[in-house]
């Protein structure tokens, strides 16, 4: 099962789409403009204030979500999902002493890959909702940003998806994802929930390059022997399906109270205030991600498509659970620590490459941005702007989709998505800065019905069964809260 790791400082994760809880960036301030400004040293740390006892260190980059026009949202993770993956990315229990993680992992809350940073990108509001050209943004900003100011980006967490269909060698998520990957980013991707819509893998997780991580229901035991695949997993099938599973059911991690998955679940609190319990392929996800960090700062020199063939070998298979939907297995961090390097070196995959050319629409699938009945279709972006697939995949390639605070020459930053329109809609006319934007009543929007595109987070219910609820339809792996 999953163990802590020494303190991988060199190595950072960047968990998109959503952020961790108001985490200021490293100089004190929250910053808004999608630019690191700020050298790190590895004696430095953050505290997560608003999880008390914890230590982790988080750098927040660009906030790209609907959240960022309002001034009092911005930079603050208001749906809770993303302070729930990063706890199991790199959390750490304050009162474990330095480099006794492995020791107290049975005593104190330690993530996979405990004083790893995290650089934050948000792109979910406060319900979830988020558009696929934002998500796309990100990733355009995490491969352009990797190696700025010392943030050596190595791991990419993205426990989201769509249903989208479309052949990922068009796909523009998917090419996003690949991008990522062939600029040396590990890409860990929920493999999704298989009542999304389609049995196949979540877009991008049905990208063979990336690695496709499905939930594993352990059964409370340390023997794999009796672990099973929860009915919530995306099985795929036998071209394309997780390339291996790790502990997704019943997981606990960091609580982050106020927000929408806290106060929509108080049945999922664990404990008096700092732990909250959730399922779901997101979950899974994160254990991942942040074994990869510890491996990366073992053999910093490894490539993605070796990290991928090093965990897959590692991987144990489980006798009792689903040959397909199990994949290589249950990820193994300590056999994958001690493995002979050797056996991965000339691991490189040779799948056709995705070029992105595809339809943004397509990209969507059913996840779908919606306000007021006015619904985000079509080939455009989040700014109301044709989209132009062949001049984004050259720029996304090249490391200069992003410039300054513009992303495709439009800017994020600032109080209003200037000149912007959705089918005749006018953005530009709407309120979107200041109190009127966060007093928006987020939480009557409906998640069966996918408004304000709250089926995106690839992670299943936040109820208190193992049976996907309407959150299911979600894209945000399909997480099942307080299960």
């Amino acid at each position: 099962m999953m163990c802590g790791s020494k303190n991988p400082v060199s190595t950072k994760i960047a968990t998109s789409p959503d952020r961790t809880s108001q985490a200021p960036s490293a100089n004190g301030k929250k910053s808004r403009v999608p630019t690191p400004k700020v050298r790190f040293t590895p004696e430095e740390r953050l505290r997560d204030m608003d999880v008390q006892g914890i230590d982790m260190q988080v750098v927040n980059g660009p906030d790209l979500s609907f959240d960022s026009q309002a001034p009092n949202l911005t930079d603050i993770d208001t749906y809770g999902h993303g302070t729930h993956m990063a706890g199991l990315i790199a959390g750490r229990d304050a009162a474990i002493p330095p480099g006794k993680e492995d020791e107290e992992v049975d005593h104190y809350f330690v993530g996979a890959a405990p004083g790893a940073r995290i650089v934050s990108i948000k792109v979910a509001a406060s319900d979830g909702a988020t558009d696929v050209s934002q998500v796309i943004a990100a990733i355009d900003w995490i491969v352009q940003h990797r190696n700025s100011d010392g943030l050596n980006i190595r791991v990419l967490n993205l426990s989201f998806g769509t249903d989208g269909t479309q052949d990922y060698q068009l796909d523009p998520l998917a090419y996003a994802a690949e991008v990522a990957w062939h600029h040396g980013i590990v890409v860990v991707v929920a493999a999704g929930n298989s009542g999304f819509g389609t049995p196949q893998l979540n877009n991008p997780a049905y990208d063979p390059y990336v690695i496709a991580v499905g939930g594993d229901d352990t059964r409370g035991t340390d023997d794999p022997k009796d672990d099973v695949i929860p009915s919530w997993q995306s099985r795929g099938n036998a071209v394309r399906h997780p390339d291996l599973v790790a502990p997704g059911k019943s997981i606990v991690s960091l609580r982050d109270p106020g927000s929408f998955v806290d106060e929509a679940n108080p049945g999922a609190r664990v404990g008096a205030t700092r732990f909250i319990k959730g399922s779901g392929s997101s979950q899974a996800a994160a254990i991942v991600s942040g074994a990869v960090a510890t491996i990366l700062e073992q053999h910093p020199e490894l490539t993605p498509d070796q990290v991928k063939a090093l965990l897959m070998q590692t991987a144990v298979p489980l006798p009792n659970a689903d040959p397909v939907a199990q994949g290589a297995g249950l990820i193994n961090l300590h056999r994958a620590r001690e493995a002979k390097i050797s056996t991965i070196a000339g691991a490189v995959q040779t799948w056709p490459r995705s070029t992105g050319l595809g339809s943004l629409q397509l990209a969507r699938g059913s996840v779908v941005t919606e306000d007021d009945g006015t619904v985000l279709e079509g080939e455009q972006t989040i700014f109301g702007d044709t989209w132009d697939a062949a001049a984004w995949a050259s720029s996304s390639w090249d490391g200069t989709s992003w410039s300054g605070g513009d992303w495709s020459a439009r800017t994020w930053s600032g109080d209003c998505w200037c000149g912007s329109s959705w089918s005749a809609r006018t953005w530009s006319a709407r309120t979107w800065s200041g109190s009127a934007w966060s007093a928006r009543s987020w939480s009557g929007r409906t998640w069966s019905a996918r408004t304000w595109s709250g089926s995106g987070w690839s992670a299943g219910s936040w109820g208190a069964d193992d049976a996907p609820s309407a959150l299911s339809s979600g894209a945000w792996a399909s997480t099942i809260w307080g299960d």
